[in-house]
């Protein structure tokens, strides 16, 4: 329901935009370009899915190998110590508490198949504890914020996309990405137990504390480093942390004496049909999109800002990555076809492509979790759901500025 009123709003600002130009500033060839905008955005959306199946098609068998392997089971049980803190109020071995902790550790590891279903089973295991069924518990609370966080370890469509997009080394913003998400994960969660009057002991606070001190250890280093050697290391371990992650993934498989080569057939398989069912998504959005820039509304709006940025004298090339960043919250297709734009636009390795990428993986969205999972259990009253989840979503904006300019100057 949100993004159809989005992309009507889109296309009505396109034209709005398009008549003042005519009337008051006799620019005729605003119509002409609008309409021509239409079909090359059409062709790049095609083309940018029909390009995705391949290497979708590729991480999807490998994340099918890792679901096979047990790698969710794994990380379920690596998280269940911080897991019964945040979650108080589930009782021990409830079914809740395992379905949740397959959604979290599928998201962490990039299986959107495999988290939906799970997240929601979750809520209606977790509407089950709740006193009160019209209003969301705390439990459910926190659960909505960690998805809204985005937490994920392997950003697999970001990379496909920045392939298909002509990017040189496609996983250069691995690291950037789980920089932010982590941020924009901490901010929410420590910000809800303070709300929830969870006890912040030695789990929490050294789960938290130990990842963030490894994370400012790494932007210490790559801060110390000059841009092009940042660049260099920061592409070099994001390929190895990458490839040694595929090794672990076969390897967990193997130990499992599944039928590796099977599962990956199978997981590609998805990976194709993904690719092919987002075609018309893509389009849309991008059309819409392109009417907006061929306007003159995009240039209109992020021109302004950039005024605003310049006269306080602050750089101001990250403004151009922002519309990635302002659609996030409301749409995943919107976001990524704001990202695909910019990318179209300024290219893929450019200081907005790159800072896209890092935005659309920094947060989930978090009107579209909070819609679906909440309305699965027809939850009325989401009380302080959505103001926390979107302060972790700003959170996670603020970090990936930041680390963007660290990564890619």
């Amino acid at each position: 329901m949100i993004l159809n009123y989005i992309w009507i709003g889109f296309i009505l600002v396109a034209f709005l935009v398009a008549c003042v130009q005519l009337v008051f500033f006799g620019n005729a060839q605003v119509f002409t370009d609008i309409v021509n905008s239409t079909f090359s955005s059409a062709r790049t959306g095609f083309e940018v899915s029909l390009g995705l199946t391949g290497v979708l098609a590729l991480w999807m068998g490998i994340m099918k190998i890792g679901e096979h392997g047990g790698m969710i089971q794994t990380f379920s049980h690596m998280v269940y110590p911080l897991f019964k803190r945040l979650f108080p109020d589930i009782p021990k071995d409830h079914p809740a508490a395992g379905s949740i902790l397959l959604n979290l550790s599928a998201n962490i590891l990039g299986l959107d198949n495999a988290a939906t279903p799970a997240g929601l089973q979750a809520m209606r295991e977790l509407q089950e504890l709740n006193t009160d069924k019209s209003k969301a518990s705390n439990a459910m609370i926190m659960f909505l914020v960690l998805n809204a966080s985005g937490l994920t370890l392997i950003p697999v469509s970001i990379m496909t996309i920045r392939a298909q997009m002509g990017a040189a080394n496609p996983a250069d913003v691995f690291i950037p990405i789980m920089i932010a998400t982590f941020v924009s994960t901490t901010v929410g969660v420590l910000a809800l137990c303070a709300k929830q009057h969870i006890r912040i002991d030695r789990v929490i606070l050294g789960t938290f504390g130990g990842m963030a001190l490894l994370i400012a250890t790494v932007v210490w280093l790559f801060s110390r480093m000059e841009q092009e050697q940042v660049q260099h290391v920061s592409s070099a371990a994001a390929s190895i942390i990458l490839f040694s992650i595929i090794v672990l993934f076969i390897v967990s498989g193997m130990r499992k004496r599944i039928n590796v080569y099977d599962s990956f057939i199978e997981g590609a398989k998805e990976g194709f049909s993904t690719a092919i069912r987002i075609i018309p998504y893509l389009i849309a959005i991008l059309v819409a999109v392109g009417m907006l820039r061929a306007s003159g509304t995009l240039d209109f709006l992020v021109g302004g800002l950039k005024s605003v940025i310049a006269s306080l004298g602050l750089d101001t090339r990250w403004v151009d990555g922002m519309p990635t960043a302002l659609m996030k919250p409301l749409s995943g297709s919107g976001a990524r076809g704001m990202m695909v734009e910019t990318m179209n636009t300024f290219g893929a390795d450019s200081f907005a492509g790159r800072l896209s990428g890092v935005l659309q993986g920094a947060a989930d969205t978090t009107f579209y979790v909070v819609a679906v999972y909440y309305g699965a259990v027809n939850i009325k009253n989401s009380r302080y759901t959505v103001p926390f989840a979107l302060l972790a979503d700003l959170a996670g904006v603020v970090a990936a500025v930041a680390v963007t300019y660290v990564f890619f100057g």
